[in-house]
């Protein structure tokens, strides 16, 4: 069973960092792209940024220049660096990880960005 288990989150003043991982495991096969989202409260899911095997990455565009995301293809584990946080960063961030057919997705991690 594929597992995704997301950390990293937590409480911090506006302008500060956090820095998420999550790590894939229970996988057969190989993981093609990964990548975070993030759902605020009363609304949807939304893509904060994705990265192939190889390296290629996509950012929801308000985003980048703030955000980095990177993986490693070793450890199955996918990062996300957030720097200049924002209150309306706050949100509960998702990692998921395409293994085809399939995309999973972790529990979430809680970011709360205080003003």
């Amino acid at each position: 069973q594929v597992q995704l288990v997301e950390s990293g989150g937590g409480l911090v003043q506006a302008g500060g960092s956090l820095r998420l991982s999550c790590a894939a495991s229970g996988s057969r096969f190989s993981i093609n792209a990964m990548g975070w989202y993030r759902q605020a409260p009363g609304k949807q899911r939304e893509l904060v940024a994705t990265i192939t095997t190889g390296g290629a990455t996509n950012y929801a565009y308000p985003l980048k220049g703030r955000f980095t995301i990177s993986r490693d293809n070793a450890k199955n584990t996918v990062y996300l660096q957030m720097n200049s946080l924002k209150p309306e960063d706050t949100a509960v961030y998702y990692c998921n990880a395409a293994i085809p057919p399939y995309v999973y997705w972790g529990r979430g991690t809680q970011v709360t960005v205080s003003s």
